[in-house]
């Protein structure tokens, strides 16, 4: 079995933002970078599905971005993924969906992938459409929202999870497209000895220029902080005090009687 799995790097939520000179972005000097969540799940389950497979699956993990993409590649392979494949792009940031898909895809075409995992959506645009742009690209079938995953002789079984908070069990066959919601399993943590090992695993780099990538199709015109609002106001009392106070307030501000 061969499976490839997708991971994106995204700034870590506790970095403190500072937008760059030239008001477009922001500036990475201090910001530090992770493997984005969802795709970890992914990682996990596509390790554990190759570890399960035996001897003749294979795994490879891909990632888009500039260079320092390949520390989030080098995560993966301490994981347990057998080789990683560097997209290398400095435009990366300003891809749409339909681009950042067909770039996979087109690796993938000729790739004998029976199985490609990936997040269901980045932490950093949530668009959740790589995935399915992907499939369809590839002629795939698709499975999102996964948070149960069994396979036994290419027959796909998943859990997915649906609005209202409930499950539909669906079952279709590879190749499939599988894009992991939170809870799908439990990541594993690299062990030294793993991240040892990873520093000697195959780790080929692509130009985005070999995969068809044209100019990106976004252009970022300004980026800014968020506005600052009035401050809060705390109200302080018991219930009956409070609610006399809310209630003049809702009156005073909006002119309900």
């Amino acid at each position: 079995m061969k499976i490839l799995v997708c991971v994106k790097q995204v700034p870590d939520l506790e970095t403190r933002f500072k937008i760059n000179d030239a008001g477009n972005w922001f500036d990475e000097a201090d910001v530090a970078f992770r493997m984005n969540e969802y795709d970890e799940f992914a990682v996990e389950e596509a390790v554990a599905l190759k570890e399960a497979q035996g001897a003749g699956s294979d795994l490879t993990v891909l990632s888009i971005g500039p260079d320092r993409v390949k520390e989030t590649i080098k995560k993966a392979l301490a994981m347990g993924a057998d080789r990683g494949v560097h997209i290398q792009d400095e435009e990366a940031h300003r891809r749409d969906p339909a681009q950042v898909a067909a770039m996979i895809a087109s690796f993938a075409q000729d790739g004998g992938f029976d199985m490609i995992f990936m997040g269901l959506q980045s932490q950093d645009r949530g668009s959740a459409q790589v995935g399915a742009l992907v499939a369809i690209d590839l002629g795939f079938n698709l499975l999102t929202t996964v948070v149960g995953f069994e396979y036994d002789a290419g027959q796909v079984t998943v859990r997915r999870e649906m609005e209202g908070g409930l499950k539909a069990l669906v079952r279709t066959k590879a190749p499939v497209v599988i894009t992991c919601q939170l809870g799908l399993n439990k990541p594993r943590y690299p062990t030294l000895p793993n991240i040892m090992k990873a520093k000697k695993k195959e780790l080929l780099t692509i130009p985005a220029g070999e995969l068809g990538a044209g100019d990106a199709s976004t252009i970022i015109v300004k980026a800014a902080p968020p506005e600052r609002k009035g401050a809060g106001v705390i109200l302080e009392g018991d219930v009956a005090e409070v609610a006399d106070k809310l209630i003049s307030m809702i009156r005073e501000k909006t002119g309900l009687v």
